[in-house]
């Protein structure tokens, strides 16, 4: 381990930590998706939501519009995908610094036990809004 008394290798060491932590920040918001059934090259952010009743999830992802957008039920999991293009700008000028993810994304969100009736999408605000209500009797 290096120490205040070896400036070089205690700067190198301070250098590599933040970096470290700067990718644990960014893991933490747009993870890459690892999935090998499809072409997505990212994955949103999901905060998941429940009660008795329903689970309700939000799903991260300004700038992608509803009609490229499908939602899926496959066993046990919710499945979103869609695509976030590019913006106009991008066809007339150079890319000087790039951090939003574009291009195809896939999101697997596990389900708890039970039967669900996935309700109509809604797009708020940026987020791709879902509520799966719980089938009665079927928990």
């Amino acid at each position: 381990m290096a120490t205040r008394l070896d400036p070089d290798g205690w700067m190198w060491s301070q250098a590599c930590e933040l970096i470290d932590q700067a990718g644990r920040l960014q893991g933490q918001f747009f993870r890459l998706a690892t999935s090998q059934r499809s072409a997505a090259v990212w994955e949103p952010p999901v905060d998941v939501f429940e009660d008795d009743r329903e689970l309700v999830v939000v799903v991260a992802m300004p700038g992608v519009a509803g009609d490229s957008l499908s939602v899926t039920q496959e066993g046990t999991a919710l499945v979103v995908r869609g695509v976030r293009p590019l913006p106009p700008e991008s066809a007339s000028h150079r890319v000087r610094h790039l951090e939003i993810p574009y291009g195809a994304f896939e999101r697997r969100i596990a389900l708890p036990s039970g039967s669900f009736e996935v309700g109509r999408p809604q797009l708020e605000q940026g987020c791709l809004v879902l509520r799966l209500h719980r089938i009665a009797g079927r928990r």
